[in-house]
């Protein structure tokens, strides 16, 4: 089991930032691999950043560029930088985790990842 609680979130107005949090707990596995997706209403789930046990990351295209994840020095927590945000980036943001990056894979094919917080919201204005 791995609990997810995110942080973050909130209004900005288009071309603003924000930052995400998200920290695990309740976990026995030496390493998780975090991340996160979003969802918007109506759109299907969008994997949108991950980084890997050694600090590999992988961005949607979506978002290249403009956010950037990274992780604490415990490991159990990682941040979203998100910049220069337009209203195409609202949705509600989830933190994801498990033991590899196979959700990562697996919510690319419409899966949910078995391992995911309550979700934060963005929205962004125009």
């Amino acid at each position: 089991q791995v609990l997810l609680v995110e942080a973050g979130g909130g209004s900005v107005e288009s071309g603003g930032s924000l930052i995400l949090s998200c920290t695990a707990s309740g976990y026995t596995y030496d390493y998780i691999c975090m991340g996160w997706f979003r969802q918007a209403p109506g759109k299907e789930r969008e994997g949108i950043a991950l980084i890997d046990s050694d600090g590999t990351t992988t961005y949607a295209d979506s978002v290249k560029g403009r956010f950037t994840i990274s992780q604490g020095n415990a490991k159990n927590t990682v941040y979203l930088q998100m910049n220069s945000l337009n209203p195409e980036d609202t949705a509600m943001y989830y933190c994801a985790a498990d033991i590899s990056d196979s959700w990562w894979l697996f919510l690319q094919q419409g899966a949910v990842p078995r391992f995911r917080g309550q979700g934060t919201q963005v929205t962004v204005s125009s």
